[in-house]
């Protein structure tokens, strides 16, 4: 019953790590990846649609997108949501290969992205306590309920408690790898 809890709460605890990992993909650096445009929809035939969908998206050199439209008559829709996006990126179209230069980051970008960074990482902190105070109550409804010792409660409350820090401790590491790459110049 006490695992049940804790993987339960592990269980939550890796979507948010996940999530954040998500996110910060998501934040621009100064090099080009493939998953910064992965949010990005195309108005194709009425839908919106995802640019994956729609285009090739693959990298061409460091700080170069390379976008492969496989519908000619799409590369004005992808044009639009490129520019339409709060990226700040301008694409320049050559026949069906649109080519995306990633723009330098000036310090100010950079820290606008490492404040959205540190937000993001204290989105992630606060699931990852819900989860534990989640997994708390369980274990107090337990004892409530006489399933489980004061003991036992105790044990597990150490055990979440235990994960918790873990993934704290992760959270913290993808930060300040992603600060890190965001001031590296």
């Amino acid at each position: 019953m006490i695992d049940d809890i804790k993987d339960e709460a592990q269980e939550r605890m890796s979507k948010s790590l996940e999530s954040l990992s998500h996110h910060f993909n998501k934040i621009r650096t100064g090099r080009a990846h493939p998953s910064l445009l992965e949010g990005l929809r195309v108005e194709y035939y009425g839908s919106d649609t995802p640019i994956n969908q729609v285009a090739n998206v693959s990298v061409e050199d460091a700080r170069t997108l390379l976008l492969t439209v496989w519908d000619k008559s799409m590369i004005p829709a992808v044009e639009k949501a490129i520019y339409k996006s709060d990226l700040g990126l301008n694409p320049a179209t050559a026949g069906e290969v649109m080519r995306i230069p990633m723009p330098m980051l000036t310090e100010d970008t950079r820290k606008g992205f490492t404040r959205q960074a540190k937000q993001e990482a204290e989105s992630a902190r606060v699931s990852v306590r819900n989860a534990r105070r989640d997994a708390m109550a369980m274990l107090k409804d337990l004892v409530k309920e006489k399933e489980i010792s004061e003991d036992e409660e105790r044990r597990g409350q150490d055990n979440v408690q235990k994960l918790t820090d873990s993934f704290v401790t992760q959270i913290e590491k993808l930060l300040a790898e992603k600060e890190a790459d965001l001031m590296e110049i």
